[in-house]
């Protein structure tokens, strides 16, 4: 496999944690109620998954992203990831899903216990990267919980190696920089108000991730235009986003190994 074939590699910030320049999300593996997706799906069976994240390692991809609230997501990746230490791992607290609904506890106790169940779920000692899901109150969390705080306790024990938050607002997003390792923010040619956070970022040396960058699969389904379009709708949305200095990695879903190859190969082109 030659260099042109493989994602680049970015360092988040300071952590001194590589990683691929495209990381998978999850959250359709262990999910498909309550999301926000323009086409409903089945989840995958456990060979289309391991199938899935063989491409991914083929490809150069060593970043995977989930969270308690992504269903069995953990669970799954736990039971059908191999060579642990070829894979950064970034799950979240903070957020539950359960019943059909979203619930939300930013307390350093179930921040702990959160945590101390995804080791259990993907069968590891260790998680790369935390991030708060946040519930939108971003400044509030950051002010008037002790989540932030469990995490950086659990990073000076060596349960996980940074930390930071999905935020939902641009002061929110502000806060994270000053106040953890790494932010994950929106970012896409048609939600454009994330910049402020990522140039931020870029001039504190913090890590940045990018979620929504095909909004929620929207950008997706218009690939089937695309042959009467002058651009192809993904490559317009990741050039755009590694347009901006800084950024680390975008996150994207995929069940499909035909999506998962353009995203692959659309991000090489831009991050290269």
């Amino acid at each position: 496999m030659n260099a042109t074939t493989l994602l680049p590699k970015r360092t988040l910030g300071s952590t001194g944690i590589d990683v691929s320049c495209l990381g998978l999300g999850t959250v359709k593996i262990g999910r498909n109620e309550g999301v926000k997706y323009p086409r409903n799906f089945d989840l995958p069976d456990d060979r289309s998954v391991q199938n899935i994240l063989q491409q991914c390692a083929e490809r150069g991809m060593n970043l995977i992203d989930t969270a308690p609230a992504y269903g069995n997501s953990e669970k799954r990746l736990g039971q059908l990831l191999e060579n642990r230490q070829q894979w950064v791992i970034c799950s979240k607290v903070g957020e539950e899903f359960d019943k059909g609904a979203s619930h939300f506890d930013f307390s350093a106790n179930h921040t702990r216990k959160s945590i101390e169940r995804s080791l259990k779920r993907l069968r590891t000692d260790y998680l790369d990267i935390v991030l708060v899901h946040s519930d939108g109150s971003d400044e509030a969390i950051i002010h008037h919980s002790d989540c932030l705080e469990a995490l950086q306790r659990a990073r000076e024990e060596g349960l996980i190696r940074a930390y930071g938050m999905s935020t939902k607002t641009v002061a929110g997003g502000l806060l994270t920089v000053v106040h953890a390792d790494i932010v994950m923010v929106t970012l896409n040619p048609g939600a454009t108000d994330d910049r402020v956070v990522v140039e931020a970022a870029n001039k504190q040396g913090k890590g940045v991730l990018i979620k929504k960058a095909l909004n929620s699969g929207h950008v997706v389904a218009e690939l089937g235009k695309a042959e009467q379009q002058a651009q192809d709708p993904v490559q317009n949305s990741l050039d755009f986003i590694f347009a901006n200095a800084g950024v680390g990695a975008v996150i994207i879903g995929s069940i499909t190994p035909q999506h998962l190859q353009h995203n692959i190969d659309c991000a090489i082109r831009a991050a290269s």
